[in-house]
């Protein structure tokens, strides 16, 4: 049985790497899970979820799982990071599907952009957050 969180995680970046509106923006090989420091700009890094344990219901349990996506960008700062986020809105507008459990609730992205606080380099990072509301069987 693989983890919700993680489960969760690996369809995100499935419907990543499925939309030709991201990947246009961002090679393949540079969305991916891991360190969230930028090693290949343009990037989309995925955090390490955060979940909460809801419940049960019969034999299934909910966890809530929220998953943070670090687009940066260096060529055109913001105004790359900004196409590459509108660029994820649209691929991840409809919830996963997950291959061995179900989403019961999911939170479209919101993002937030900030620039580098340092004028000699011209990076933009934009972090959005997207979660669901998992039913899984242990």
């Amino acid at each position: 049985m693989i983890s919700p969180d993680i489960e969760f995680q690996t369809q995100i970046r499935s419907a990543l790497i499925a939309s030709s509106d991201v990947t246009d923006l961002v090679p393949v090989n540079h969305i991916r899970a891991g360190s969230t420091r930028p090693d290949k700009p343009p990037c989309v890094i995925m955090a390490n979820p955060d979940t909460a344990n809801l419940g049960q219901s019969g034999e299934w349990r909910l966890t809530r799982v929220w998953l943070d996506l670090h687009v940066w960008a260096i060529e055109d700062g913001a105004e790359m990071a900004q196409q590459i986020g509108g660029a994820i809105v649209n691929a991840l507008w409809d919830a996963p599907d997950l291959v061995e459990n179900d989403i019961n609730t999911y939170g479209r992205p919101s993002f937030k952009y900030m620039r580098d606080p340092d004028p000699d380099k011209a990076y933009c990072h934009g972090v959005a957050t997207v979660s669901g509301v998992v039913r899984w069987r242990p």
